[in-house]
């Protein structure tokens, strides 16, 4: 495997899909802005979507891949059984619950966004567009179950793609949308969940090869199938804990009016970054750093998570750094249009700045949770999630009354790098981590290329910040080519200072 190759291409589809997905967002700010409308849609789309990442961006990897890959060594068959066992108890337990909420929704949206029972229009809608999204909880979790199985094979365009077809179904009803006036977040809803029976059916295709399901009820729960789900519920929460905390802010966040909608926008801004630093990348090692785990081969060990840590600081630091410096620029760009005013600008652009405080934090957590996922580690990082959200809702709780929603991102951020920094420090306690000769050179050329292109970009974005303002026809066409011309500059800058070496794009790992 090489893991920049690798990387780059799950992070491409990724990219296309948030690039997509920004183009979506912009639609759904200038038709819904982030009134009490808006509110209603995104916490009917937060919850499937937030299952999605839960399930689909490294988390249903981190339980399945280890024991899907060692079943695939000791053959074909044994193989086969266990997916199809996995995959019939996930198709039963998924039916159920999506059942038991169907005709409980009322209770369910009362405990994800209390706040909304103050004004009964709004909770009466985000009930009606839950019930329509929440199917999509089905299919895209097994969606995850079949791109697991791709990507321990080292497959990974076909599941890295597939969420692009949600995307395409959402801008598909977002431009029509003058023929649907007040029916417009209806369709988006349904749409959500015919583009998750669409992706499911992609992925099936693409894993054919491997594996067919087979509907069953005469399945073996046997000790591996325990085994498995041991560590499926403790990766779900210690994988996704920052899409997690994001749940527990959108809860919190429901008690102030048009909140929701604001941490939804800063939330799709640095997500585009995340899903490159921290998903990407711990997506794409874990099977190769299971397998030489299990053969001893710990000097590929070491060599992989160090290559792969430095690869996400070396995404994430300047990303961050840029975020900080441009936060209202970059959100006044990217959503500032129609309804989307220049107050809904201002609010996304706060949250959005503490959120990048905690950029490196939340790719770390991806990075550092592989490297326990990989020998079979589920508990560990469970524990330390479970803690930061703790902490999360303390602090969130505690000062909400007294600074409003944004204490959300401040406590996520502060809570992810609790949960980073005690990650690191069991993994170098247990010894399942040690810094190479080479890293803290790089890890220093690294900082010293972000710092000198922060201060670039800084400077590009104050020379034309007239055409940067709100009002400006020309802000988004702008700081793309001031984000684009900044990146060739850290990439070029990188390569001298040795920050960034060619000959990694070829090295096998």
């Amino acid at each position: 495997m090489n893991l920049i190759k690798s990387t780059s291409t799950f992070s491409f589809y990724v990219l296309i899909s948030r690039i997509l997905g920004y183009f979506r967002d912009v639609l759904i700010a200038i038709y819904l802005g982030s009134g009490p409308i808006a509110d209603a849609f995104f916490v009917a789309f937060r919850i499937p979507n937030t299952f999605r990442r839960l399930f689909s961006e490294g988390t249903f990897n981190a339980a399945f891949v280890p024991s899907y890959s060692s079943e695939v060594v000791q053959g074909k068959k044994r193989a086969q059984q266990f997916a199809n066992n996995i995959f019939n108890l996930l198709l039963i337990g998924l039916l159920f619950l999506i059942l038991v909420i169907e005709i409980f929704m009322p209770t369910f949206i009362f405990l994800i966004a209390p706040g909304f029972t103050e004004n009964s229009e709004k909770l009466e809608l985000t009930i009606l567009l839950t019930r329509i999204t929440f199917p999509f909880l089905l299919f895209v979790s097994l969606s995850s179950f079949f791109g697991a199985i791709l990507n321990s094979h080292n497959k990974f365009a076909a599941a890295s793609a597939a969420p692009i077809i949600l995307n395409l179904f959402l801008i598909f009803v977002l431009l029509f949308s003058h023929y649907l006036n007040d029916k417009l977040v209806n369709y988006l809803s349904y749409a959500v969940t015919i583009s998750g029976i669409i992706q499911f059916i992609f992925l099936v295709i693409f894993t054919r090869k491997y594996y067919l399901p087979k509907i069953s009820l005469n399945f073996k729960i046997n000790k591996k199938i325990k085994i498995f789900f041991k560590k499926l519920l403790p990766s779900i929460f210690s994988s996704g804990v920052t899409q997690i905390n994001i749940l527990v802010g959108t809860i919190i966040a429901s008690f102030q009016a048009s909140a929701v909608s604001y941490l939804y926008y800063a939330d799709r801004i640095y997500q585009i970054n995340l899903a490159i630093a921290g998903i990407a990348i711990g997506t794409v090692l874990l099977p190769n750093l299971s397998k030489y785990i299990k053969q001893n081969k710990f000097q590929k060990v070491e060599f992989i998570q160090n290559k792969s840590l430095e690869l996400s600081l070396f995404l994430s630091l300047p990303a961050a750094a840029a975020l900080l410096i441009s936060s209202e620029e970059i959100t006044s760009a990217l959503f500032g249009y129609g309804s989307f005013d220049i107050f809904s600008v201002k609010n996304s652009a706060n949250a959005l700045f503490y959120f990048a405080l905690g950029l490196p934090a939340f790719a770390l957590i991806k990075v550092f949770s592989s490297f326990l996922f990989a020998r079979h580690n589920t508990k560990i990082p469970f524990y330390f999630s479970f803690l930061s959200v703790v902490i999360n809702i303390s602090i969130s709780l505690y000062f909400f009354d007294k600074i409003g929603f944004i204490i959300i991102p401040i406590a996520t951020t502060i809570s992810s790098w609790f949960n980073s920094l005690l990650l690191f420090m069991y993994l170098i306690f247990k010894k399942y981590f040690s810094f190479n000769t080479n890293f803290f050179s790089s890890f220093i050329k690294i900082i010293m290329t972000t710092f000198i292109t922060t201060y670039i970009f800084y400077y590009l974005v104050n020379f034309f910040e007239n055409y940067l303002i709100y009002e400006s026809n020309y802000k988004l066409i702008t700081i793309i080519l001031l984000v684009i011309v900044t990146f060739i500059l850290y990439i070029l800058l990188s390569i001298v200072t040795k920050a960034f070496k060619i000959s990694d794009i070829k090295l096998k790992y």
